[in-house]
């Protein structure tokens, strides 16, 4: 694949395909190919949030008093996000290098930055809580334990093959890999922190959980329209081989998923592991749906409601912090967007 040239006086603004097409490297959001792009240009901006602001001070006093084993799962869910975090802060870097299309190109810019901010916060949430040293023990913990080594490769392969040898078919099963690491596998993490908010426990991190929820499935939006318009502009990649192997892919990306929450999850008081597993089945439903796919999982649903509030209201015109009344005024998604209804 070609690398976008800085600029092409040849080519036109408007680009011809999202990958090894033809663009000036001009950006004019009155003339993209994807129109859509520039409605979630504005809700990404809209977004803008700043993990410092969020005062901890009632997370740290709340942290010494939790169970044993629910600080462990804490500690552990944290240290899983930083790496995922950090893998996507690397991996829309090398995919904005090859995109021909000047206007996804500046998506890729600012989800990226968001990532960074996601890593950030982490950082911050775990500062506020335990020691120095004890943030970096916790900052290791992908290294060592099998189950989380285990789920980082699997993504780690498909990212690195890309950026090893970067062509349609590899960007394309980067590209699925991306829909897992954002659409699924944040998703036992994200109900632990509810499951505590709805106790009215560590709700700073809950709110800081809530904006990193609505920023991935803005992201995952992104990549999942990337998919779709990968296979019109490639057709040849869109045949049956290709189709399976996404439902393969996503179908053991389910199967990391419940292994983690039966890691994480098992006996913190307010979850139910059945609930759960039904609960990331229709998740990666959704995630098919997105790449334009039929489901893969029947007769299952969000039969976890308590989360809705973590995350539905976030993407209102006017969001009050579920956690404390201060308002902060986001863009609002439409139909057009399509986003997760969590």
């Amino acid at each position: 694949m070609k690398r976008q040239e800085i600029f092409n006086v040849l080519a036109p603004n408007r680009s011809t395909r999202i990958i090894e097409g033809e663009c000036s490297g001009i950006l004019n959001w009155n003339n993209i190919r994807l129109p859509k792009m520039y409605k979630l240009y504005k809700v990404l901006l809209g977004n803008h949030w700043i993990a410092d602001e969020i005062p901890m001070n009632v997370d740290a006093s709340q942290f010494k008093q939790l169970p044993p084993k629910t600080q462990q799962s804490f500690k552990r869910i944290i240290g899983l996000l930083a790496v995922l975090d950090s893998m996507q802060t690397m991996f829309v870097a090398d995919v904005k290098d090859y995109l021909t299309d000047s206007s996804l190109q500046a998506i890729s810019a600012i989800i990226a930055q968001q990532e960074v901010i996601h890593n950030q916060s982490y950082s911050y949430v775990l500062s506020s809580l335990v020691s120095e040293s004890e943030q970096n023990e916790i900052f290791e913990y992908w290294k060592h334990d099998e189950i989380l080594l285990r789920r980082n490769l699997f993504i780690r392969e498909a990212y690195q093959e890309f950026r090893n040898h970067p062509n349609p078919q590899s960007f394309f099963n980067a590209i699925v890999a991306d829909m897992v690491l954002e659409g699924i596998f944040f998703y036992a993490g994200f109900a632990f922190f509810y499951n505590l908010a709805r106790d009215q426990k560590m709700l700073a991190t809950s709110q800081m959980i809530s904006y990193i929820q609505r920023d991935e499935s803005q992201h995952a939006y992104f990549f999942g329209e990337l998919f779709k318009q990968l296979l019109s502009d490639f057709p040849e990649l869109n045949v049956s081989s290709n189709i399976r192997h996404v439902y393969d892919f996503i179908d053991k990306a389910v199967v990391y998923e419940i292994e983690w929450a039966e890691y994480v999850l098992d006996g913190i008081e307010g979850i139910d592991l059945d609930d759960f597993k039904a609960y990331i089945r229709h998740i990666a439903n959704k995630r098919l749906k997105m790449m334009g796919l039929d489901s893969a999982y029947e007769g299952v649903s969000n039969c976890m409601p308590w989360i809705r509030p973590f995350s539905d209201e976030a993407l209102n015109d006017t969001l009050t912090d579920q956690f404390e009344a201060k308002p902060r005024t986001y863009a609002k998604t439409s139909n057009d967007n399509d986003w997760d209804d969590l």
